[in-house]
């Protein structure tokens, strides 16, 4: 049951981060006009990633200030994401070996 939960959030802090950066990607092509919203399913794909994301950055958004035309919330969010798996596995490390061994 451990080894379940540990992947679970595994997968879903994965999710979180490849969400943050497929959502940065489609901003800068709509900023440069690579693509556009006129197109339904991209104007659909950036509605649902923003959705997605907009919970994880705002609180980042908060604390951070806006540095002319960058937004750099995306990486702070990415580090903390990044962070928290770390966190959780070394956590979890004691509990999982105690359970299999």
């Amino acid at each position: 049951m451990g080894t379940a939960i540990v992947w679970l959030v595994n997968a879903v802090l994965g999710l979180m981060t490849w969400a943050i950066i497929i959502s940065a990607i489609m901003s800068w092509l709509f900023a440069f006009d690579v693509i556009n919203h006129r197109n339904r399913f991209v104007n659909q794909l950036a509605m649902f990633l923003d959705a997605v994301t907009a919970p994880i950055l705002a609180p980042f958004r908060r604390v951070i200030p806006p540095l002319g035309g960058l937004d750099i919330t995306p990486i702070v969010a990415l580090l903390a994401i990044h962070f928290l798996r770390i966190l959780f596995n070394e956590m979890s490390a004691p509990f999982l070996m105690q359970t299999l061994g």
